[in-house]
């Protein structure tokens, strides 16, 4: 009977509403015994991983939201119920890719009473193009990849039965997660596998536990030791630094298009996003209705027209040369939202950024390693917005690791006829520089556009400290030691704060601007950041500098120039 617990030796024919539940459970416990471990897998040796700590949240909450439903709901549909739950607690991207691939499982086996290995295989194969559609800039090496492997394995085992399926998907996905370092560079110099695709596989795991029923043992061993029973995640092999190509230098792309949509679909938007993104980066194309908003930063003109015409009708085109705009002073106006104007949305890391946000009317939202605003905190904030009667909502995530979640708050929200855009201020310092520019009377659509072109032109660092010894592009680093982070990189390792920060400074204005901003984190003073920032003009006396209170952990100067 589907809903008698087999023993070990039977396993599972089909997972029923019983059985779904017990793998949600089981996934929670795994995820609260094993996040540290994934916290730990961190690209960059300071301690603000969180990966293992957005899981888990992401899946406690929906736990606990679905625990509500009635116990006759089919197991196809209480899936449906708990992947819209998952989206509404998602935390960072990777809790916002797990809620897409639930909600491509749950699309697959909606109205199922009980799941067979067929269903279960399809399930994995929507799943994963739902999270690859939701990532703009998908990329090999992630949980992307791990989604990949496991669901056409588990495919190829559509006949075999519920347990072939799952234990395919597993074995596969395990493979794929040991690849990620050889296919993302910054994996292989932290040693680590990616964090996501850990997170994936221990998902997978459980399930695989489930269908074999092996599921109580496994509850039980994590019980006594938070962790036995379960495979370790398997070390990255460190290669020496000679194996390893340097990356790229990449330069801006030369001309920003921006233009209205007409007359376009979902999917005739989705497939111009996709080609934008092969021509440029800065890619937005947000709407609904028929009418979008697209923005890209390009090399060619020609091309991203001709999509946009290929896509529905565009008008009001606007082509800007890149290298010839002049960026923005980046000190913050003391401004108020319009009445009738667009409403904002910002997360913040810190105090002291929350009221520069708060300055220029933003709602705003606490975030950070740990404690990452949620899908849900933003669809929450985006309504209060809209009900105070802002004409449009512009969200600011602020975080490289809030974006995806912002993007699926807007999504949301656009069922309800609610116009939100997103700016992809992925650090503090961008966003800082994108309310620079805001103005209450304009449209969100016009002001979004400024703001994303004045976050987009804000090169960012850091400064931190590390918390274990680690090869980095600077060099060797131990704990203790002063890490200057550019672009997402560490390229300097010292033993003074003033010194590696205007190291960092220096770097971020060899290539040019008008504006360097100093956020001073929590612990730090201000006159740190003066002296910083002094430091760092020392060849650019005509560069302009504003030192502010920001109050974000774990670093304790995030820097910028535009």
């Amino acid at each position: 009977m589907p809903g008698a617990a087999p023993t070990p030796e039977e396993g599972l024919e089909v997972l029923d509403v019983n059985a779904v539940r017990r793998w949600a459970v089981l996934v929670r416990s795994a995820f609260a015994a094993r996040r540290a471990e994934i916290d730990a897998l961190n690209v960059f040796p300071v301690p603000d991983g969180d990966t293992g700590t957005n899981l888990f949240l992401t899946f406690d909450g929906a736990v606990d939201r679905t625990l509500t439903e009635p116990a006759d709901t089919g197991a196809g549909d209480l899936l449906v119920v708990f992947a819209k739950n998952l989206l509404w607690s998602a935390r960072g991207n990777s809790g916002v890719i797990l809620s897409q691939l639930a909600r491509g499982l749950a699309e697959a086996c909606q109205g199922e009473a009980v799941i067979d290995g067929a269903t279960l295989a399809k399930g994995l194969v929507v799943g994963d193009r739902r999270a690859w559609e939701a990532v703009t800039d998908p990329r090999e090496g992630t949980i992307l990849s791990v989604s990949r492997a496991a669901s056409a394995a588990g495919s190829a085992e559509a006949a075999s039965g519920l347990h072939a399926v799952a234990a395919a998907a597993l074995e596969s996905g395990r493979s794929a997660l040991e690849r990620t370092p050889q296919q993302l560079d910054v994996l292989a110099r932290a040693g680590v596998v990616d964090a996501g695709g850990a997170g994936l596989v221990l998902l997978l795991e459980c399930l695989e536990r489930l269908c074999a029923g092996d599921d109580g043992r496994l509850v039980l061993s994590l019980a006594k030791s938070g962790r036995r029973g379960l495979r370790p995640f398997g070390p990255a092999v460190m290669p020496s630094p000679l194996d390893l190509e340097p990356e790229a230098d990449e330069t801006a792309p030369e001309y920003e298009v921006m233009y209205l949509l007409d007359d376009a679909t979902d999917a005739t938007a989705d497939a111009l996003r996709d080609r934008l993104v092969e021509l440029g980066d800065s890619v937005i194309v947000a709407g609904a209705d028929g009418t979008w908003n697209v923005h890209a930063h390009v090399d060619d003109i020609g091309p991203a027209i001709e999509a946009g015409i290929e896509a529905g009708r565009p008008r009001d085109i606007r082509v800007t040369r890149l290298t010839q705009e002049q960026s923005p002073t980046g000190r913050l106006p003391s401004v108020q939202p319009a009445p009738e104007g667009p409403g904002l949305v910002a997360c913040a890391p810190g105090d002291g950024l929350a009221d520069l946000f708060r300055e220029v009317g933003a709602v705003v939202l606490p975030t950070g390693p740990g404690k990452r605003t949620t899908t849900g905190e933003l669809i929450a904030a985006i309504r209060e917005r809209h009900e105070a009667g802002a004409r449009g909502v512009i969200v600011l995530p602020n975080d490289g690791d809030t974006e995806l979640a912002a993007a699926a708050a807007a999504r949301a929200v656009a069922d309800e006829g609610i116009e939100t855009l997103v700016v992809r201020s992925r650090t503090p310092v961008q966003g800082v520089a994108a309310v620079a520019v805001f103005e209450p009377s304009a449209s969100a659509s016009a002001n979004v556009l400024a703001m994303q072109f004045a976050a987009a032109g804000t090169r960012h660092g850091a400064v931190t400290i590390a918390d274990r010894p680690a090869l980095t592009s600077g060099g060797r680093c131990e704990p203790g030691d002063v890490l200057g982070i550019v672009d997402e990189d560490i390229v300097v390792v010292g033993s003074d704060l003033i010194k590696v920060g205007a190291a960092v400074g220096a770097r971020l204005l060899s290539s040019g601007g008008e504006l360097l901003t100093v956020l001073v984190g929590d612990g730090a003073t201000l006159e740190l950041g003066e002296a910083v920032a002094e430091a760092a003009r020392h060849e650019r006396r005509e560069v302009e500098s504003t030192v502010l209170r920001g109050g974000q952990p774990v670093y304790p100067l995030l820097l910028g120039v535009e």
